[in-house]
């Protein structure tokens, strides 16, 4: 009796932490907690192909001869806001390593406006079907995740949520001194 007491408060309480009514793509969305995660070069796995169609309506596809940056992001996701100015600064302190971005469940139109509000210095891909091949190594588990990729290619670290300045930079450091 106690359990269904329990459910049943559990169930009242869930209730009133919706949002009701609309829909949006912000339903399912989980926010990092900013947690690292660095993989041992031997227990790496191989990245999927990052290639696509970008924001600005050109193919881009990612060389696997250096390090990567790659940051799942909507511009519907306030920790995204928060993060985009960072992300940016960080693009051009580090102009040998490629920063991407994958935008999942947003539309072009509001990412555009959001890519040139921060000032993204880097291509952004619509095709988040890319996020399927992680699912063996490090996948984006939070809006945003950002990937760190290793010169060969292979998936070296995730920052599940915000990144920070000296998150990343260390990760940058860290996966480029290899």
């Amino acid at each position: 009796m106690k359990k269904v007491a329990l459910l049943i408060a559990l169930a009242i309480a869930l209730t009133g932490c919706s949002g009701g009514g609309e829909s949006s793509s912000e339903e399912s969305f989980v926010s990092g907690d900013g947690s690292t995660t660095f993989i041992k070069i031997a227990d790496r796995k191989i990245a999927p192909t990052i290639t696509g169609l970008t924001l600005s309506g050109t193919n881009y596809t990612y060389t696997k001869d250096k390090v990567a940056v790659v940051n799942v992001w909507a511009s519907w996701c306030a920790p995204c806001r928060a993060e985009a100015p960072a992300l940016a600064s960080l693009a051009i302190k580090y102009p040998n390593v490629a920063f991407i971005g994958i935008l999942t469940r947003d539309n072009p139109a509001n990412a555009e406006a959001f890519a040139r509000r921060f000032k993204l210095p880097y291509p952004t891909i619509i095709d988040d079907s890319i996020l399927i091949g992680f699912k063996g190594s490090l996948p984006a588990n939070a809006i945003p995740t950002t990937v760190i990729l290793d010169k060969n290619g292979l998936v070296a670290a995730r920052i599940s949520g915000v990144i920070t300045v000296a998150s990343l930079t260390q990760l940058i450091e860290r996966v480029s001194t290899e």
